[in-house]
């Protein structure tokens, strides 16, 4: 027996069509130098439509790859929505990337068209003669027409304004209607060994994760919130965020470049966001602007999304009992569209049964299913006990990477689920907990040492900013823990003090067998940790390094 329900294709077009027809009083606001800059739901559906046709225009006439060079603001909003919409496949570039790594991604695609922000004009230059299937770049932002172009057509590809294209077009769209499981969008990972590795995402995929997003779990969305999207939409589609607000009816506060914690800020108590999402360090650089200048209140938040990386326990604490700001923990990857879990805390935990549970990486959402597996391949129990690999499968996680015949990524998947390659366990209620990704696993003896739970504590210290531990060789117990520490300006601690603090909650032979003072902890090009730099610093001989003494 089937049922009477009709089938009605959940795509990125009919999300579109929502939110900025039956929405059309939300708004987009853009942070700028000296302020903001807004359009309302109504106009950004008459751009998206305008956009659509520019493309058409240029030839993107199939499933061809648009690529975006950009900032978090509307231009790119307009980009996320017009070019799935249309058929086409939205490729986000990390701007962040190595030069050799943007142009790998960037030909692995076939983008056609590639949508550059106006700041963005010198970064993009010198790699675009390399990039051989773009045949149209366009400007956007307010300041295009003062960007240097001439550096871009010297590359041969045609340039063309932004604002141009769109003010020559009809401001309606007679938009296709593709198969939900057709691709929508396209985000390639970090990279951390190798080239990195595309993720395609559909139409199915991201309708289905914006609902899990706007959920109570999540986000808990609505028209009535101003969603924040610090992550960029460069990295994983921002956390979901830019669907989840359209599909809710939720206003978007877009920061575009202005991410230090002084603007940033200043753009939060401007715009009035009520949710927003970021990763760790972005926050902690927050709590050091906030701490100095007591008299700035961002109350109109009620929930901060954070991940990308563990989250401390400390951090959560500070801005809840010095700001009354509430952070939730997320868990997920670019695989995974991304979010998985989300730690919210359970029914009866209090006091620090609760933060325990904040700390994890969350419970898993309706939507993933996961397992521990060991070593040997098999499924361990869900007893909040057992370490090993996570493993997840569900409609928005990938089942492959796409066009690569790397044997590194076919090892990524074990019959129908993916390998995270982070290590910890899961317990009855669906809760994850990590101890470390599978690369930096601190073996010692025979016995793992988590070098996230050393981070946790070590930033737990009042002088501690932050705090990255690797692992290093050692005769005898076969790696031990160096802890990189940057400490806030104006404090000083000693590697004795840290040994103190740490023996509080680890055992002797868990403590750290060295300290590195550093001034800055060197990231990847999402924001997070980049610890295989860490320890190339230690084998090229760190003088900074302190051992036991």
């Amino acid at each position: 027996m089937k049922s009477t329900m009709q089938d009605y294709q959940l795509t990125i077009a009919s999300l579109m069509r929502h939110g900025t027809g039956v929405h059309p009083d939300s708004e987009v606001v853009t942070a700028t130098a000296d302020g903001t800059r807004s359009i309302s739901y109504a106009q950004l559906g008459t751009r998206v439509a305008q956009l659509a046709h520019g493309l058409r225009s240029l030839g993107i006439e199939g499933d061809q790859r648009v690529a975006t060079f950009q900032w978090n603001n509307a231009e790119h909003l307009e980009a996320y929505l017009a070019i799935p919409s249309m058929g086409a496949v939205l490729h986000t570039l990390n701007i962040r990337l190595f030069p050799e790594q943007l142009v790998y991604t960037a030909n692995h695609a076939e983008d056609r068209v590639v949508i550059v922000d106006d700041s963005l004009v010198g970064l993009l230059a010198p790699q675009l003669p390399a990039m051989e299937t773009i045949t149209h770049v366009l400007v956007a932002g307010p300041d295009a027409a003062d960007a240097d172009l001439d550096s871009l057509r010297s590359s041969g590809k045609e340039v063309l304004l932004y604002e141009d294209l769109l003010a020559a077009q009809e401001e309606t769209f007679d938009w296709p209607e593709p198969d939900e499981h057709d691709a929508a969008a396209m985000c390639y990972t970090s990279g951390t060994t190798g080239n990195p590795k595309g993720v395609v995402y559909s139409h199915r995929s991201a309708y289905l994760h914006a609902f899990a997003s706007c959920t109570g779990n999540v986000g808990g969305l609505t028209f009535t919130d101003r969603v924040l999207p610090i992550v960029p939409m460069f990295h994983a589609n921002a956390w979901g965020l830019a669907y989840a607000a359209i599909m809710s009816g939720a206003s978007l506060c877009m920061p575009d470049r202005w991410l230090q914690a002084e603007p940033l800020v200043r753009f939060i108590t401007e715009s009035r966001p009520t949710v927003s999402g970021a990763v760790p360090t972005v926050w902690n650089d927050v709590l050091t602007y906030l701490d100095d200048h007591p008299d700035v209140e961002l109350d109109s938040l009620r929930t901060i999304l954070c991940g990308g990386s563990a989250v401390p326990v400390s951090l959560m604490q500070a801005l809840r009992e010095r700001h009354g700001l509430e952070m939730v923990q997320a868990w997920g990857m670019t695989e995974t569209s991304p979010v998985a879990s989300v730690a919210n805390v359970p029914l009866g935990a209090e006091g620090d049964d609760a933060w325990r549970y904040k700390g994890t990486a969350g419970r898993l959402l309706c939507g993933v299913e996961g397992r521990i597996v060991g070593d040997d391949g098999t499924v361990l129990p869900r007893d909040g006990e057992a370490v090993g690999e996570l493993e997840v499968r569900g409609p928005w996680v990938t089942a492959g990477y796409y066009n690569t015949s790397d044997p590194e990524a076919e090892e990524k998947f074990d019959d129908g689920w993916l390998r995270t390659g982070d290590v910890g366990t899961l317990d009855d209620l669906g809760y994850i907990t990590l101890t470390d990704r599978a690369k930096d696993v601190i073996k010692s003896g025979g016995e793992w040492i988590s070098s996230v739970d050393l981070e946790n504590a070590l930033m737990g210290h009042e002088a501690v900013l932050e705090a990255a531990v690797v692992g290093i060789p050692d005769e005898k117990w076969q790696e031990r823990p160096l802890a990189n520490v940057v400490v806030r300006q104006g404090a000083s601690v000693t590697a004795a003090e840290l040994r103190e603090h740490l023996a509080k909650d680890f055992a002797k032979w868990q403590l750290p067998d060295a300290f590195a003072f550093i001034e800055e902890v060197p990231r990847t090009s999402v924001g997070k940790f980049d610890k295989k730099v860490l320890r190339q610093r230690y084998r090229e001989g760190d003088p900074r390094v302190e051992p036991r003494a």
